[in-house]
């Protein structure tokens, strides 16, 4: 997986998160809003990611652990008054220990016998939460799922005047900066480079001692893990979690970040969210025929730019500094 270009001086990375740490104070409301959904939507992008762009695994039910995060996080806080310190962390725990299992018959299979799989799975799950009154409300879901205790967060300088929403956000973005920032410490590693290896060939992996079924299920799990952490930050962002969580379509939608983004680079799915998101709550406010207006800019997107919108920014960044290379040159 290659890294789009940064850029030899300019931290891009350090500099957007600064840029994003000021919304509550520079933005609106609605502003807020909006970009807690992206940074959610960014983190769980950025986990599909490390199975379809980095593993070349295509999994059409990861949505299965976005949503087992959200009703683990979910039910511990509302039902049961856990702490968020603690409800996170079991969060993640729970839905990589469902991937483990999911995982072990999953990636028995290959290509599309695998993805099949994987949505027969989530959809398993779905089933559940969906008849499961007594614990998962059923078709009811689970409303009102409160917000973090965040007082403590008054303490510090210049956010004691911000709003439950404003301080809620900031730690959003704390949580998915740090989870990013391990995904990618993930990926540059030589675990992520054997993932890469197994991507190209899995038969020369294989052929060379790689035990290729065990690095696929590890690669599923911590994307399952991370998954579930998204979920659980939107579970409580929504103020509730329900079945429609797990519905196979929210699978299709990440996928499209993905892609949309570029799966080839790391930062693509986060672009590729900000994006979808950005987009679908433009032409909502136009049209109630939103799905056709956004599948036909979706298309002229993916065709004008086969490899994500990140991977066009890349290559013409990389045309421009041939373009001036040649010519100094000259």
């Amino acid at each position: 997986m290659t890294v789009p270009w940064s850029g030899n001086r300019i931290p891009w990375t350090l500099m957007v998160f600064l840029a994003a740490l000021w919304v509550p104070w520079l933005g609106s409301r609605y502003d807020t809003f909006l970009g807690t959904q992206i940074a959610i939507d960014a983190l769980f992008a950025v986990s599909l990611n490390l199975l379809l762009g980095t593993t070349g695994l295509v999994s059409f039910g990861h949505v299965a652990y976005f949503g087992i995060g959200a009703y683990i996080c979910g039910i511990l806080m509302k039902t049961y008054g856990v702490p968020f310190a603690l409800a996170l962390p079991a969060a993640w725990l729970g839905a990589a220990g469902f991937a483990l299992v999911f995982g072990f018959f999953c990636v028995r299979l290959t290509k599309i016998y695998f993805a099949m799989l994987t949505l027969a799975f989530s959809q398993i799950a779905w089933a559940i939460c969906f008849k499961w009154n007594g614990v998962t409300g059923g078709d009811q879901g689970l409303p009102d799922v409160p917000y973090p205790d965040l007082d403590w967060m008054s303490a510090l300088p210049g956010l004691d005047g911000l709003r439950v929403s404003d301080r809620f956000y900031l730690l959003t973005l704390a949580l998915v900066a740090v989870s990013l920032a391990a995904l990618r410490r993930i990926i540059g590693s030589p675990f992520g480079r054997m993932l890469t290896a197994i991507r190209e060939n899995p038969e020369r992996a294989a052929f060379i001692g790689v035990n290729v079924r065990r690095y696929e299920l590890a690669a599923f799990v911590v994307a399952g893990g991370f998954a579930g952490l998204a979920g659980a930050l939107f579970g409580i962002f929504n103020r509730g979690v329900f079945a429609d969580y797990l519905y196979w379509t929210k699978s299709a939608e990440v996928m499209i970040m993905a892609i949309l983004g570029g799966m080839e680079h790391f930062w693509g799915p986060v672009v590729g969210a900000a994006t979808l998101v950005m987009l679908n709550q433009q032409i909502t406010s136009y049209t109630e025929y939103w799905p056709f207006v956004l599948g036909v800019i979706l298309l002229v997107l993916l065709f004008a730019f086969p490899g994500g919108i990140v991977g066009g920014l890349v290559a013409g960044v990389n045309w421009l500094r041939r373009r001036g290379g040649g010519r100094q040159s000259a």
